[in-house]
């Protein structure tokens, strides 16, 4: 492979920022979020896109699109990469969109070089990555790798009580296919970092090793509604008291295992939500992350053993319950090797990374081999409408991911 072959960096910057109009935010940023009639038009611009490119399009029951470049033997497994069109509602421009149109650039790329491949090449729109509106997160990476039943996330909802596959069926967006029938060999994601790291130390390219784990939980803790002002301080059953304990407890947690732990809550509802009205219930959600399933696990056992100890000393009562988990994951060797071979061939300043975030390669890695390229992003901000990338490190990582696409796919001819 020769090392002019490049992208076309002007034109994927473009297609990132006609894709950025939908749903956009008057700060700049990005809020398209999952099964929405935005979501919907996201989708049929990609499904344009990729026709226009000659590709075919395929979808599954959980709505995960797929377009297939095809290869000379059609019979092995492809080599697929992607991400999600789903944002944050704050979200900025990048956040998994980048990973698709990168994909999708590569083909185009192909077609313009006339390069033949030996395998088949994919690239996915996996379905509610951010787990935004819908949770848990990653769900149609989760359902194509089996590690959630396809009938328990349709039956999922949303705040407003909307069921997931009716929302699914209302935008169009389930297909015929059986989710994870589709034969991959290799799968790559490009993503921007949505840390600070490679910035900081001004590199281009992170080689992205592994993913961190996580466990995230929610958690209910129930005292007594009072009136606010006959009621002593000494005999309240404060809910929202006892879960600002429980919220320090978490913070704590995070910051006594440096430098790799993370622990947030992230949302919280009280109730009754009434300024003269002692609360009687929070609920609160927790995000546990870390890259040793060890120290992951120690963490558990910390938050469960605290708000044990908290409950009783606030009067109240608190339920803990484990919404999900995922453990750290390595991505494969060769794959690896293939993005840090494609980093400096192509003279790019590099390192090794691991992934801070979930991202659908986690799940993906499950039933293929699987590896992730990262660039840098604007401060290390992301979920964030202020989120932003250089247009020359989005052209890089679609180089690598170019590079690494065709260390697997094989070049038959062209280039």
């Amino acid at each position: 492979m020769r090392k002019n072959l490049t992208v076309d960096g002007t034109r994927l910057w473009k297609s990132l920022m006609e894709m950025a109009q939908i749903g956009a935010t008057a700060k700049g940023g990005v809020c398209r979020l999952t099964l929405t009639d935005l979501d919907r038009e996201s989708r049929a611009l990609f499904v344009r896109w990729c026709e226009e490119a000659g590709c075919t399009i395929a979808a599954d029951a959980i709505g995960n699109l797929f377009a297939r470049r095809e290869g000379r033997d059609p019979s092995r497994p492809a080599v697929m990469t992607g991400s999600h069109l789903d944002t944050q509602p704050t979200g900025g421009r990048f956040d998994g969109v980048y990973g698709v149109l990168a994909g999708l650039e590569v083909l185009r790329t192909l077609n313009e070089r006339g390069i033949a491949t030996e395998a088949p090449v994919e690239v996915a729109v996996w379905t509610n990555e951010e787990g935004s509106r819908f949770s848990p997160a990653m769900m149609g990476s989760g359902v194509h790798a089996g590690v959630f039943a396809l009938a328990d996330i349709l039956d999922k909802r949303d705040v407003d009580g909307k069921r997931f596959g009716d929302e699914l069926a209302r935008i169009g967006a389930a297909g015929p296919d059986t989710p994870g029938t589709r034969r991959t060999g290799a799968y790559f994601e490009a993503h921007i970092e949505q840390g600070p790291i490679l910035e900081a130390e001004g590199k281009t390219i992170g080689v992205v090793t592994a993913a961190q784990g996580q466990r995230w939980y929610e958690i209910t803790v129930t005292g007594q509604e009072a009136h606010a002002g006959p009621t002593p301080m000494e005999r309240r059953r404060d809910a929202l008291v006892a879960a600002a304990r429980v919220i320090e407890l978490v913070n704590r947690i995070g910051r006594e295992r440096p430098p790799y732990a993370c622990a947030t809550v992230g949302f919280i509802q009280s109730k009754p939500n009434s300024r003269n009205t002692i609360p009687g219930e929070v609920f609160l959600t927790v995000d546990f992350r870390h890259p040793e399933a060890a120290t992951l696990a120690a963490m558990d056992e910390a938050l469960k053993a605290g708000v044990a100890e908290i409950a009783p000393r606030s009067a109240v009562e608190a339920k803990v319950v484990d919404f999900w988990h995922f453990p750290p994951t390595p991505f494969a060797p060769r794959l690896v090797d293939a993005v840090r071979q494609g980093a400096s061939r192509l003279g790019l300043s590099h390192r090794d990374i691991v992934s801070g975030a979930g991202h659908d390669a986690v799940y993906v890695a499950r039933v293929a081999p699987a590896a992730m390229i990262f660039v840098p992003c604007v401060d290390g901000i992301s979920h964030n409408e202020i989120e932003d990338a250089k247009p020359e490190d989005l052209e890089a990582g679609a180089n690598v991911l170019l590079h690494a696409i065709l260390a697997e796919a094989g070049v038959v001819a062209g280039g």
